[in-house]
């Protein structure tokens, strides 16, 4: 459909005198504002009835794309499955309407929730303990730093400013070091896509806090030389931070604890089957080793005889304890629950076939696409794997163009020009949740698009033709956006 005709239709529903309801009459007492905070113009704002707002926004709802709608093999972000049974249990009145302020008595479900989350968590990362606090994974990231900046002020190492990060390291590992006031470091990537040990030995020294790391990495590659890696970061005084976004394919078969790691975070939106996107809602819980415990943030629940509270703000017996605070009370509840209740829904006996089923899953799409896509390292990957392209590059055919096409054909595109290792990356992940029939459809379509490259390129160019909006112009789009309503903008 024509994108003019499109807007017009959906966008200018405005009619002058039109009202969807009246407000009641305000019974509070009048305040003014004061004359710096008033406004000078009248607003604009659109006159619809309220049939036509609800039918607007419904009709919008059907252009979203999600896990529900089709096959979502978004890289690096595991779009996975969130099951309706774990929104019911988030949405039980008596979880969804409890306030923060209320007695402990009153809100023991809820606290034990938040006990045995941390311990489930602790258990399948080999972690001693848990803060649920942070809410988002680059919040978990900036939390974690945060301990072991403490870790090392504690301690009068006050030297120690440097956190070393790998080349294919997510965007959010550089940015949490510098919120913190650390000095990021790169370290390269060596010819088979993993950290270069010897390019990192010289980096090590008394000025280093931490090396953070994701395993698998960016690349979807297990880093194999992670035991050596820990050894050298540790014996320079140096903590080991793991990043949590690629823990699917570790579920139930390694834990970052037992590899050297003293500080994670766990993306609950990504591994344990929560929501995600749109900028939230999220959950970062961060989880330390043996020893480290008295960093957590604060409040914290813990448990006495049978009964839970919340622990005091500085701790009993830790009035000295470095004081740690990342937000309003213990995170987002209803993600949590969402996770404790995937976590119990697998079992201890089912959790364990996660990792493996989302890496074959990954190596089966890889396998079947790597001679119309060029793939760059070669040899198994774990639940993710990073194309450079189409394989032929004469057709003048892009990823992004490739990724545009699949919208016409009901798939959302992969992650497209990132990793940065890579001019035309295109980076696939399927999830453990994903059937045969789904993926092989899929691989059916990459195939087509590849021949169209080869055979009609231009109908891969100017994809996509079937959505309720074509090509757009991403350049004006990302310099000049349209963030709010105004008749003006009707002819855009």
């Amino acid at each position: 459909m024509n994108n003019k005709l499109y807007g017009s239709l959906i966008f200018e529903l405005s009619q002058p005198g039109r009202r969807a309801y009246s407000l009641p009459h305000d019974q509070f007492p009048h305040y003014a504002l004061p004359e710096d905070e008033q406004r000078t113009t009248d607003t604009v704002l659109p006159e619809c009835d309220e049939m036509t707002v609800v039918r607007h926004y419904t009709n919008h709802s059907g252009n979203n794309f999600g896990v529900l709608n089709g096959f979502y093999p978004l890289g690096s972000c595991t779009m996975k499955y969130n099951p309706p049974v774990n929104e019911e249990i988030a949405n039980m009145p008596a979880f969804a309407n409890l306030h923060p302020l209320q007695p402990d008595d009153t809100t023991q479900g809820a606290l034990a929730v938040e006990y045995h989350l941390r311990q489930a968590l602790a258990a399948l990362t080999g972690m001693a303990d848990f803060t649920l606090n942070p809410c988002a994974g680059a919040h978990g990231e900036l939390t974690g730093l945060m301990i072991i900046r403490a870790y090392h002020e504690q301690r009068g190492d006050t030297a120690r400013r440097k956190v070393i990060v790998p080349d294919s390291a997510h965007g959010t590992n550089p940015a949490s070091a510098a919120v913190c006031g650390l000095e990021v470091v790169e370290v390269k990537s060596n010819a088979q896509g993993r950290v270069d040990v010897d390019d990192l030995k010289p980096l090590l020294g008394p000025d280093v806090a931490a090396m953070m790391m994701t395993n698998p990495n960016t690349l979807g590659l297990f880093e194999n030389e992670i035991p050596e890696i820990a050894r050298l970061v540790h014996d320079c005084g140096a903590l080991m931070y793991y990043d949590g976004a690629n823990l699917n394919p570790m579920l139930g078969v390694c834990r970052p604890g037992d590899m050297g790691f003293d500080v994670m975070h766990v993306n609950l939106h990504k591994t344990f089957s929560t929501p995600h996107g749109g900028g939230g809602p999220g959950s970062g819980p961060v989880g330390v080793r043996k020893g480290l415990e008295q960093f957590l943030p604060r409040p914290i629940v813990v448990k006495e005889g049978d009964r839970y509270r919340l622990e005091d703000p500085v701790g009993r017996g830790q009035v000295n304890r470095p004081m740690i605070n990342v937000g309003a009370w213990t995170g987002n509840f209803g993600i949590q629950l969402r996770a404790y209740a995937f976590i119990l829904s697998l079992g201890r006996e089912h959790i364990k076939d996660v990792g493996p089923l989302a890496t074959l899953n990954a190596n089966y799409v890889k396998e079947r696409l790597k001679d119309d896509y060029e793939l760059p390292i070669s040899g198994p990957c774990m639940h993710e794997f990073v194309f450079n392209g189409l394989r032929d590059k004469s057709t003048g055919v892009t990823t992004l163009d490739v990724a545009k096409r699949l919208l016409d054909y009901g798939f959302h595109a992969p992650t497209i020009y990132f990793p940065l290792l890579f001019h035309e990356a295109m980076m696939i992940e399927p999830t453990e949740n994903e059937s045969r029939d789904t993926l092989d459809r899929f691989i059916d379509v990459m195939h087509r698009i590849a021949d169209e490259a080869r055979t009609n390129p231009d109908v891969v160019k100017q994809a996509p033709h079937n959505t309720p909006i074509t090509r757009v112009d991403d350049v004006l789009a990302a310099r000049h956006p349209v963030l709010k309503y105004c008749p003006t903008h009707s002819e855009r």
